[in-house]
């Protein structure tokens, strides 16, 4: 195994990780990205599976006018899944904070879905994406920001108590919305006694 890669610690953060059988570990790197570096560009071969360990990856994909569309936010887990049969990337994974990303060669990955173990634990992960992504759509669905925000807390947070673990302004990000829209709307719903806000903590009025 790579000696500059702390399994007993990956192992305890991701059961997917845990999971990894051995040919593949032995394999692994840790990739370490600026701010605004990129770690692979649309046209490129799918060379490995990345996981997020620390910071945050974006994959965007740029239209006609050069406009970017951010397709999947990684803070911690899996980027990219479906480059896993895949002949070239259609968009480009960019860190916007240093980030710390484990690359798994696409090969030896591949081969560890042989293992039963593994390939029920990526079954589970794909399914929890799943369900993220139709949550998200069906959020973005929603009109107006307060609805968006009241979304968030009740699927997200628990008995009605919304933690955030990051910036507000990269929540608003997530909902849709500017961070100013986002800030207006919490200190509207704040005022009329629809949330109360204390610090990181967001919660329902009861």
């Amino acid at each position: 195994m790579s000696r500059s890669l702390d399994w007993a610690a990956l192992n305890a953060r991701s059961p997917l990780l845990a999971a990894l059988p051995g040919p593949a570990r032995r394999l692994a790197r840790q990739v370490e990205l600026a701010k605004g570096a990129r770690l692979f560009t649309s046209g490129d071969q799918p060379a490995a599976m990345y996981f997020v360990l620390s910071g945050e990856v974006h994959l965007v994909r740029h239209g006609r006018n050069g406009a970017g569309i951010v397709l999947q936010r990684a803070r911690e887990g899996c980027l990219a899944e479906a480059s896993l049969d895949h002949a070239a990337y259609h968009c480009d994974a960019v860190a916007t904070a240093p980030s710390r990303v484990l690359a798994l060669p696409m090969e030896p990955f591949r081969a560890a879905l042989a293992d039963e173990i593994f390939r029920a634990r990526w079954m589970a992960h794909l399914a929890r994406e799943l369900r993220r992504v139709r949550t998200q759509a069906e959020r973005m669905s929603l009109k107006s920001a307060q609805d968006r925000i009241l979304h968030y807390i009740a699927l997200e947070g628990e008995d009605g108590v919304l933690r955030l673990t990051r910036s507000r302004k990269d929540w608003a990000a997530d909902l849709g919305l500017t961070h100013e829209a986002l800030y207006r709307t919490l200190a509207r719903m704040a005022r009329s006694g629809r949330i109360r806000l204390d610090g990181p903590l967001i919660a329902l009025a009861d």
